[in-house]
């Protein structure tokens, strides 16, 4: 893993919220549109997840304890609903879990981040996703977005 000297720093700890802001701003910048808690074609839920111009999906999935990564055994059923997979995690975290087999590092890549923004120290391999399968989790995307707009511009609905 490559030492980079991460500018960011925090002086409360960080949340999985906090980490999802950085993740998603950072998601932006690089054009993609980016949602919290996606929920994927096989029940599973992603904490953030980008679709870019191309119609490209990347999930990141975010740890703030060591003891929920290592304790996390559905991560790899994300791997088939994404093109890309990376791992968040705030400044400060350890790192070494990342480099071992049990975290595919020629897979997954690895992101940092804190409230305001993040960086990627690791870049996720490319896997891209079969057509149906992109189509599918496209629409999903779209469909879970529009929701959440209606029922932000509308709280009280209850159809």
């Amino acid at each position: 893993m490559p030492d980079t000297a991460f500018p960011l720093s925090s002086a409360a700890p960080l949340d999985a919220k906090d980490v999802a802001r950085g993740v998603s701003r950072l998601l932006y910048r690089q054009g993609c549109a980016a949602l919290v808690e996606f929920p994927l074609g096989n029940g599973r839920r992603a904490d953030v997840a980008g679709l870019s111009q191309k119609g490209q999906l990347t999930l990141v999935e975010i740890k703030v304890s060591l003891s929920d990564l290592r304790g996390d055994a559905k991560w790899p059923e994300y791997l088939d609903y994404c093109d890309q997979f990376y791992f968040a995690v705030p400044a400060g975290f350890p790192l070494g879990d990342f480099d071992t087999p049990a975290f595919l590092p020629e897979r997954a890549g690895l992101i940092i981040a804190d409230r305001f923004e993040a960086a990627v120290v690791r870049p996720a391999a490319c896997a891209p996703l079969s057509a149906a399968r992109r189509k599918a989790e496209t629409l999903r995307f779209a469909r879970h977005a529009a929701h959440r707009l209606f029922f932000h511009l509308d709280p009280t609905f209850e159809g």
